[in-house]
């Protein structure tokens, strides 16, 4: 008895319906890219100072440039670096007392810059730069500095909690009714993000725009997969991806062009709205509704597929039943994921290797921005990248398998991390480009964690598999700034170093999972535990019940 691969073989397995229905998904993960890397431009940290009343009618009554008034007024000013004393302390002095020199204003004021106490900021920062961002309409420097990375983390606390709750609903209630709700609630928290007024509205708002955000992302990227035939399965899911890449471009672009943070928030998100008119265009993933016993709509689907694609279903083709050997429908459970020993295997190496591509993938950007210099062309670069990561992807997997590369891209990125740290500082030319050899061997690993986990799970559970093994990259994503910027200053590569540890265990661990090339999907947990074996004796499937041609005359 045919399965539902075998029917797409007939109508079509990556057709017009398909493409269609792809092109549509890869607009929802291009529009994915302000809220997964938005903080890179929402939250940009540009060069301050303390604001010093009296500074700048001192220098214009002496004359001075702008480089001869920081010198003179502001702690440490002239080193290699900026410094803690330079950004967040100021000198304790009056400005606006009479007969302060214009030589030597400190000496002129009783002390010198050995002497004369500092403060903390107490009338605000000057910011050197043209445009707004959280930091400076909300000050979130110095002794607050850490409200930003508050407001990084609640939307991956968001995506955490998120991928528990949306992957149940996507599998309990169908693909498209979790994307089309999801995309509602992304646009109206979009939206409030741009007019609340404080700072602590948004990290709310900013947390529940995370609870749904990479719900509707994973939910598209499933529906993605589950409409294609097995032949297609690794591209759909690695062009997916690569539409996420292409939207980081587009991101940048309109960042550089839109340097106000609340425009540039309502630029981004307004577009999204116009998603909403996926009720209309956007299918039903069929092996869903297989799954769930709707066999009717499942074949309506199909027969839809067969028109649009200018195919003639064969005539023995005619009803799709769901084949009940325990009791019919399979609802998901998250017990499911750990109940036997091969889907157990799988939970927790699959875990590992989203939480490593996690760290690794955000860690590099994070490090390299240490000593950034333009932040659009930094973040240009970190895109660019990830371009010929898909390529080499398309063009191996399909004659290795999934197993071998996805190891070997592993531990590039964790040998080449050791690499860039072992590098001499005077040979920063090196060290860019063994940390862009890093950064290409995780952003593949990253890509292929994501679609072989679609690939391991049973139909009925692959949404909620994803979505549980998937919230460990948001753990990642939560400590990652920890481990970059607390590292970094007891030596600046020893996070290198953490991370090639990482990288080396995800290779090791991925070897142990059974390869997927040219396997069909699984649809019970049976297959799961004989996915391993190369010829299992008996292997239950969703089969699709038809009805032959002979049919008694009445």
């Amino acid at each position: 008895m045919p399965t539902l691969d075998d029917i797409l073989e007939h109508v079509g397995e990556f057709d017009k319906f398909q493409k269609q229905t792809f092109f549509v998904l890869c607009l929802l993960s291009a529009a994915f890219t302000p809220i997964y890397v938005g903080v890179v431009f929402f939250g940009f940290i540009p060069e301050h100072r303390c604001f010093s009343p009296g500074v700048a009618e001192l220098s214009q009554r002496c004359g001075w440039s702008l480089e001869e008034q920081l010198n003179h007024t502001v702690p440490e000013w002239g080193g290699h670096e900026a410094s803690f004393s330079s950004r967040c302390r100021m000198y304790e002095v009056d400005w606006n007392a009479t007969g302060v020199s214009c030589t030597d204003p400190l000496s002129s004021l009783g002390g010198n810059r050995s002497t004369v106490p500092l403060g903390p900021c107490q009338h605000g920062w000057v910011y050197d730069s043209p445009g707004t961002s959280l930091v400076t309409e909300f000050n979130l420097v110095c002794e607050d500095s850490w409200k930003l990375d508050l407001f990084q983390s609640s939307v991956n606390a968001g995506f955490f909690i998120g991928s528990m709750n949306i992957g149940y609903i996507a599998d309990r209630f169908g693909r498209k009714f979790c994307i089309i709700t999801t995309i509602l609630a992304n646009v109206v928290f979009g939206i409030l993000l741009v007019f609340v007024p404080s700072y602590l509205w948004i990290v709310i708002i900013r947390f529940f725009q995370g609870l749904v955000s990479k719900g509707c992302w994973t939910a598209g990227y499933i529906l993605a997969t589950e409409v294609v035939g097995p032949k297609y399965r690794r591209t759909v899911g690695i062009l997916y991806q690569m539409a996420f890449s292409i939207g980081l471009l587009v991101f940048d672009a309109i960042a550089y062009a839109i340097s106000h943070w609340r425009w540039l928030q309502f630029t981004v998100t307004l577009p999204s709205s116009f998603f909403l008119l996926y009720y209309w265009c956007l299918p039903e993933s069929p092996r869903w509704l297989i799954s769930q016993g709707k066999n009717d709509k499942a074949m309506k689907i199909i027969g839809d597929m067969a028109k649009t694609n200018r195919k003639k279903m064969p005539s023995h083709f005619e009803d799709i039943k769901f084949e009940e050997d325990d009791c019919g429908k399979q609802s998901p459970s998250f017990f499911d994921l750990v109940r036997t020993p091969q889907m157990r295997k799988n939970t927790f190496i699959l875990m590992y290797n989203w939480f490593t591509s996690s760290v690794l993938y955000q860690g590099l950007i994070m490090h390299m921005g240490v000593a950034a210099g333009n932040m659009y062309l930094d973040f240009l670069y970190s895109a660019l990248v990830e371009f010929p990561a898909a390529f080499i992807i398309i063009n191996t997997i399909d004659r290795i398998g999934r197993r071998y590369p996805w190891a070997v891209a592993n531990m590039v990125a964790g040998i080449a991390c050791l690499v860039t740290a072992l590098i001499p500082e005077d040979m920063h030319w090196l060290k860019v480009i063994a940390a862009c050899i890093g950064r290409m061997g995780i952003t593949m690993a990253f890509e292929m964690v994501c679609f072989v986990n679609t690939e391991l799970y049973p139909t009925y559970i692959r949404n909620l598999g994803v979505m549980v093994c998937s919230s460990l990259c948001d753990v990642g994503g939560v400590i990652v700034p920890f481990i970059v910027y607390r590292l970094v200053e007891v030596w600046h590569d020893l996070p290198l170093i953490v991370f090639t540890v990482l990288g080396l265990i995800a290779g090791g661990l991925v070897l142990l999972l059974p390869e997927t090339k040219g396997r069909v999907l699984p649809e019970t947990v049976e297959d799961v535990e004989n996915f391993h074996r190369q010829s299992a004796s008996k292997v239950k499937k969703i089969y699709l019940h038809v009805q032959t041609s002979e049919r008694a005359d009445d």
